[in-house]
């Protein structure tokens, strides 16, 4: 385990790297001997810092749920981030491409939660019925540290998460079946990615019931109001200056956004 101190210093290292958009070396080059629960305590650190300086906590992401991107990064369980006011885009955004360093997009599922959820016994009934309404979602996803990199550098870089658009039709959990919410995910009228949300856990709201017993080690719920990005199901596609990124979600509507050199947030 590291010390605070070097908790500290790590973090200021991502947000460094995020400031000036130019990685930093991979921290567990830089701190060895750093564990998963090192990790999340400089996820922490940076979410300090980044609320002291007048950021609002928005909600929480969900990444690495399918089996196959746990085996590449050698853990056995999905991992998490935070979601802050400043990530948020809106459809139809154009978005400046050099705010990030190496930017790609998912096609993701968000749960807006009306009530909160909290304890190891949460189910998956209980995140449907917690849930106000489930909305088609883009998540922008960059990295602070250097590739290639291992799981304790992606999860203190906040799970990889940059930012997040929602868009499309929302609906409420129970009215489909949301394990067969399907996404083509179009990179400039080209189809680069298709996936389908059972490929999240089996069902998407299975990520938020991780997410929402994960949390209660801490002694902390997730809360009515918050944004719970539930999880890929397709691979990420890269985005540069020009790029157009729409993804279909078919009865539930569309996600669209421009990358551009500057302007926008």
């Amino acid at each position: 385990m590291l010390t605070p101190a070097q908790h500290k210093q790590a973090a200021q290292l991502l947000l460094q790297a995020e400031r000036q958009a130019k990685p930093v070396k991979q921290l567990d080059e830089t701190f060895p001997g750093m564990e998963i629960a090192d990790s999340y305590a400089i996820q922490k650190e940076v979410l300090a810092a980044k609320l002291a300086a007048g950021s609002q906590l928005r909600g929480h992401k969900i990444g690495l749920t399918s089996k196959a991107m746990q085996n590449i990064q050698g853990i056995n369980e999905p991992d998490y981030g935070f979601l802050l006011d400043d990530m948020f885009f809106s459809d139809g955004d154009t978005i400046p491409v050099d705010r990030f360093i190496v930017p790609r997009v998912e096609v993701e599922l968000a749960f807006i939660l009306n009530k909160p959820l909290k304890g190891n016994n949460v189910t998956l009934q209980d995140v449907l019925r917690a849930t106000e309404y489930v909305q088609p979602a883009l998540e922008i996803v960059d990295g602070r540290t250097m590739y290639p990199r291992r799981i304790v550098d992606n999860i203190a870089d906040n799970a990889a998460s940059a930012g997040i658009v929602l868009g499309g039709r929302p609906v409420r959990p129970m009215d489909i079946d949301l394990r067969w919410v399907g996404c083509l995910l179009y990179r400039n009228g080209v189809i680069e990615e298709t996936g389908v949300s059972a490929g999240v856990m089996g069902h998407p709201a299975r990520g938020v019931e991780w997410l929402a017993k994960k949390l209660a080690a801490f002694d902390t719920s997730l809360e009515a109001g918050s944004v719970i990005l539930a999880g890929s199901f397709t691979r990420t596609v890269s985005v540069q200056a020009g790029d157009t990124i729409h993804a279909d979600f078919g009865e539930l509507g569309g996600v669209s956004v421009y990358f551009s050199n500057s302007g926008g947030k």
